[in-house]
């Protein structure tokens, strides 16, 4: 079993006849899934997702893939081919088609229309490439080979990709479900019919390798909302992913037989169900939908808002009516439904929404005290079907944190895969497939690009420190004027705190201090205005960390009089 290594060197040039992988996201993490195909000095990628901020990045909107890698051969990239329409893997694909808008973008109807929507909104007009199931397509040197996969949203892909040198079959995000909503199961028989063929290396979802079992049908939580539905005293708010279709079917059905309208809110809720409706993935029953400005005017016990926040995004409807600062106002008897798993660094901010709307009077459900969640990704069980059907000669884990990837790889192995043949990779990690064995040849730079507002790439990790040590540790400034000539203080210091919760009167032991600092860096001959500043810092930081026991940012300002 190959174990990256952070120091590992840049690989070496890609030999002939080889076929090169490099995930620049979604392995040690769960999103901002990404990952480059080379071979003959074409590119083919392979989803392009983003990551949501955990806590210890505040003012951060999203995180992409580091695009540095791949950003001077562009024009070598063939498609971007969209396993499916989650965030995760589409929606960063808007930030790379800003530098090169003609790539072509491969992917299925429902997949295909979330993204131009989205792309709309950055005025980009894409060129697409709709395929389905059983179909085919030559995209540059690679031949690609679409299978229908069952997923927490309709129309998912996995896909075969052939090249000369070897084949890659990638699951993308898949379950099997073997009573979907939508009739449409993972095609276990076109796995059989690869497998036979050959798969050298095989990409394997890893998000529920830790699960055993199976994962439980979508179906199986109708008795659990059916029955929230029925109880609740008064309005019931689901929460949701934006694109889980699927979710959103069941409670219009819930809402249906219990004979309640639904109301969709959040613009990307409303544009996602939308076009799913329009392209006939999501069935409306009559009368059953309304607009959410007429929500006012319906009893609230026949009234059901369908919204996103699930997972405690701080602009989310969910999130902003836990805070009080909606339109929607949470109150006693409310019944609110968190439709969705937690996913991995997400907790407090979802204990956070949770806390917060039960302090409003509100019934929270979720999946902690109540089935009104499965999960779209295949558990354990139903791993180790796919690898003895396949029957690969690689196996390189993806999708999901390290325990993830590592309790997949095991699965693998004991399928029979042997263990040497099983790659564990991490974010910009190199893989060769060469002469059908898979290997670790280096790794490329591959860090976190934040998007903060209309920045992106600006922010970097240094900036999310002081962003952090300002929400934890306060802020200090200080103010001195030195005269130019002599070195004596002529004004000052005068000290701001904002965030350090002491009376102002506590830093007049530190006045003097600095001002004695001063002198003597002077007397020894120190001029410079800024070495003058770092003397004001360190006197000032050692009285925070021993006065006050804390590690303030200081912002000293010495000036020449």
């Amino acid at each position: 079993m190959s174990h990256p290594h952070p120091e590992l060197a840049p690989p070496p040039p890609l030999a002939d006849g080889a076929l090169r992988l490099t995930a620049l996201g979604g392995l040690g993490e769960v999103g901002r899934n990404m990952t480059v195909l080379e071979i003959d000095g074409k590119l083919l990628v392979v989803d392009c997702g983003v990551l949501f901020p955990e806590d210890h990045q505040p003012g951060v909107d999203l995180i992409l893939p580091d695009f540095s890698s791949i950003a001077d051969r562009l024009d070598d990239v063939v498609a971007v081919v969209l396993t499916h329409g989650h965030e995760d893997h589409i929606g960063a694909v808007p930030y790379l088609l800003r530098l090169r808008p003609d790539i072509p973008l491969v992917g299925s109807t429902l997949t295909l229309a979330l993204i131009e929507a989205k792309l709309r909104e950055h005025r980009i007009r894409p060129y697409t490439l709709t395929v389905r199931e059983g179909q085919t397509e030559q995209l540059g040197p690679f031949a690609t080979e679409y299978v229908a996969v069952n997923h927490s949203i309709p129309d998912a892909l996995a896909v075969m990709v052939r090249t000369a040198a070897g084949s890659v079959l990638m699951t993308g995000d898949f379950k099997m479900d073997q009573l979907p909503l939508d009739r449409r199961i993972t095609d276990l028989r076109a796995f059989a019919r690869l497998g036979e063929e050959g798969v050298d290396l095989f990409c394997v979802d890893s998000t529920n390798a830790e699960v055993p079992g199976f994962t439980m049908s979508e179906r199986e939580i109708e008795p659990s909302l059916d029955r929230v539905f029925r109880t609740a005293e008064r309005r019931i708010i689901v929460a949701s992913f934006a694109s889980h279709v699927h979710r959103v079917q069941m409670v219009l059905d819930a809402a249906a037989r219990s004979g309640r309208r639904v109301a969709l809110v959040g613009r990307s809720m409303v544009r996602n169900m939308g076009i799913a409706a329009e392209l006939g993935y999501l069935t409306v029953p009559d009368g059953v939908l309304v607009d959410v400005k007429e929500v006012d005017s319906l009893p609230d016990a026949r009234t059901v808002l369908m919204c996103t926040g699930s997972q405690g995004e701080p602009m989310a409807a969910l999130s902003r009516m836990a805070n009080n600062d909606h339109s929607v106002r949470v109150g006693r008897g409310d019944t609110v439904v968190l439709a969705s798993s937690l996913i991995p660094g997400n907790e407090n901010a979802v204990f956070r929404v949770i806390n917060g709307l039960t302090r409003l009077g509100a019934k929270v459900v979720h999946s902690g005290n109540a089935r009104v969640h499965v999960s779209g990704h295949a558990s354990a069980g139903e791993l180790l079907y796919c690898y003895n059907i396949v029957r690969p000669r690689n196996v390189m884990p993806i999708h999901g944190e390290h325990r993830h990837l590592h309790a997949n790889a095991d699965l693998a192995v004991a399928t029979g895969v042997p263990r040497e043949r099983v790659v564990i990779a991490e974010d910009g990690v190199v893989v060769d497939l060469v002469d059908g064995v898979a290997r670790v040849a280096g790794a490329v730079p591959c860090g976190y690009v934040y998007v903060d507002g209309s920045s992106v790439g600006a922010i970097t990790d240094a900036d999310l420190k002081d962003r952090r040590i300002l929400g934890d540790e306060g802020f200090i400034s200080v103010f001195v004027a030195v005269d130019s000539s002599s070195g004596a203080v002529v004004a000052g210091p005068e000290i701001h705190a904002r965030g350090v919760a002491e009376e102002s009167v506590v830093f007049d032991q530190v006045r003097e201090q600095v001002v004695q600092a001063l002198e003597q860096a002077v007397a020894n001959g120190t001029t410079d205005t800024h070495q003058l500043q770092q003397v004001v810092r360190r006197v000032v930081g050692r009285f925070a960390s021993g006065r006050l026991r804390r590690r303030p940012m200081i912002v000293p300002v010495v000036v020449s009089a």
